[in-house]
């Protein structure tokens, strides 16, 4: 009797039993490390990379700056919970985010299928510039000086359509 009252005390002891406890993963932080940019046809404007063991991002500077790229600014990692203050996407669908630590400029990387299923997105990255956030473009990296302060529509001449010749 002695012996099967330890057995049953035995087996309703809860200290064998497993805990679920998730285990965060690290984000792979490597998707970011490239060059993007708005627009497919436009030359990359942002560049990320990896130095001395950390993330750091930099800007393409004007052609008169001689120089390509701006000094290279910090990134740290960002939760996913912090997703919603700067996209419109459900952490879930998101592996990756990094950003500059006054958050001025946040990089997002979608999962890929979830990229592939939602029609609003045709990158599989994301970007919040200062308060706006849209996809843009990995793109190849370039070391060619790009005016980006140039104004675009200096050159072009609107006709009146209506103007009788």
């Amino acid at each position: 009797m002695a012996v099967s009252c330890a057995l049953f005390l035995t087996a309703c002891n809860d200290s064998n039993t497993q805990t679920d406890t998730k285990v965060e993963t690290a984000a792979d932080l490597s998707v970011f490390e490239g060059c993007y940019t708005v627009s497919h046809d436009e030359p990359a404007q942002i560049k990320v990379s990896q130095q001395d063991g950390s993330w750091v991002m930099q800007m393409k500077e004007p052609a008169s700056a001689k120089r390509v790229w701006d000094n290279p600014e910090p990134l740290e990692v960002i939760e996913n919970s912090d997703v919603p203050q700067f996209f419109s996407i459900d952490p879930d669908n998101v592996d990756a985010v990094i950003g500059r630590p006054d958050r001025v400029l946040v990089l997002a990387h979608v999962k890929p299928v979830y990229a592939n299923i939602d029609p609003l997105l045709d990158s599989e990255y994301l970007s919040y510039i200062y308060r706006g956030a849209n996809t843009i473009y990995r793109v190849e990296c370039d070391d060619v000086n790009t005016d980006i302060l140039a104004n675009p529509h200096a050159n072009i001449i609107i006709d009146n359509v209506n103007e009788a010749s």
